[in-house]
């Protein structure tokens, strides 16, 4: 029978990728740290998952099983595996990468020929590319040769909303009926595994940058003015008409600078901007502003989804009006119970505000640090 693993048995991991690999005919192995969660994998081996829009429907999911992924029985699930997949978060890939890298070391050790591609399904740009530094890093000599030879990371998007929610069952998921998973098809090795709703891409960077550009930059927002309007969902937040306004003139001014960058349709693109806020409106889903919004500066950062389609929009010599308002609304996001949220305020607080965004940002052009400061005292109560 074939065999993946998915590492994060979280809402993302059993309700998007999770469910993808089964539907393709895999055993899927959970490998996650939770052990309540693993415990039902282990004991129900099966779960529901609830798809939410006008017209709902149910998967269901089983022929799977869960393995702590910081347990030496993880290893031989690796040596047995011919596909891994991650959504455990961006800033956990160096976590996993070196029990990935002693499951490839045994494969080796074995003498297998077989080959195993590993695909980091994370909402960051080339995930996969982070993953494989950080694997690397604990191997050498002949295995990075075997490596090369035989374990393959393709590079991916993915884009579907997956909020918490409470189900009878532990390990019931909600999630919304849109899904996107593209995958760079140059970067399987051996045969590219069959899977249903995988899309293989030539130009991923295209896929990577349209998400972020238009999904995650439009949620990031739309969550930060829902806070500050005091608002509890993405729903909620986006029915305002004001907000409804920054967003979308916000994912055009982003969606401006990837017409230019891309060559994209420009009537098409806009048709998806479109399509994206309808998604937001979603009233069954009860998204979480404050979910959306964690990590602030993980989302500020150069290569995420405020900063880097606001300096593309900006090097095409695009407006960013609305892009800079909702950079200005993210600097004042605080919740006490998120680590980097905190930290954000207390970098604002000792060292002020445009030392502050200059470091978070990377942004060195001074006549748009003015502006951001400028948004920032706006929103800032």
């Amino acid at each position: 029978m074939k065999k993946a693993i998915q590492f994060g048995a979280g809402n993302i991991g059993r309700g998007f990728i999770g469910c993808l690999l089964h539907q393709a005919g895999y055993h899927v192995v959970f490998a996650d740290v939770v052990e309540e969660v693993l415990k039902e994998i282990n004991e129900k081996g099966i779960y529901t998952i609830f798809i939410k829009d006008v017209e709902s429907s149910e998967i269901v999911v089983d022929n799977i099983s869960g393995v702590s992924s910081i347990s030496d029985a993880i290893y031989s699930e690796i040596e047995e595996a011919e596909l891994i997949t991650t959504a455990v978060g961006p800033l956990v890939l160096n976590r996993i990468a070196p029990t990935i890298a002693e499951g490839i070391r045994r494969r080796m050790a074995k003498g297998s020929t077989d080959y195993l591609n590993i695909i980091a399904c994370e909402n960051a740009v080339y995930a996969s590319n982070i993953l494989k530094e950080a694997v690397y890093e604990c191997l050498s000599g002949e295995e990075i040769k075997y490596v090369d030879t035989y374990v393959g990371f393709p590079n991916c998007s993915v884009d579907r909303i997956v909020p918490p929610s409470k189900n009878e069952n532990l390990l019931d998921v909600t999630v919304e009926a849109f899904y996107e998973w593209n995958v760079e098809k140059a970067d399987f090795k051996g045969d590219i595994p069959q899977i249903g709703g995988m899309n293989l891409a030539d130009n991923l960077i295209a896929y990577i940058e349209r998400k972020l550009f238009t999904l995650n930059t439009g949620h990031a927002i739309t969550a930060y003015l829902g806070v500050y309007k005091g608002l509890d969902t993405i729903d909620q937040s986006i029915a305002n008409p004001e907000t409804e306004s920054i967003v979308r003139a916000a994912m055009q001014e982003s969606g401006n600078g990837l017409i230019d960058k891309f060559g994209f349709d420009k009537d098409a693109h806009y048709k998806y901007i479109e399509k994206i806020l309808g998604r937001f409106k979603n009233p069954y889903l009860l998204d979480d502003v404050k979910r959306v919004g964690r990590e602030p500066l993980r989302k500020l950062s150069a290569n995420d989804r405020l900063v880097k389609p606001l300096l593309t929009a900006f090097e095409y010599g695009h407006s960013i009006d609305h892009l800079i308002t909702g950079v200005g609304v993210a600097l004042n996001y605080y919740d006490k119970s998120d680590d980097q949220s905190v930290e954000l305020r207390d970098k604002i607080n000792s060292i002020g505000i445009k030392a502050a965004i200059k470091e978070v940002t990377s942004i060195e052009d001074e006549s748009l640090l003015a502006k951001i400061e400028e948004a920032y005292k706006k929103f800032n109560k």
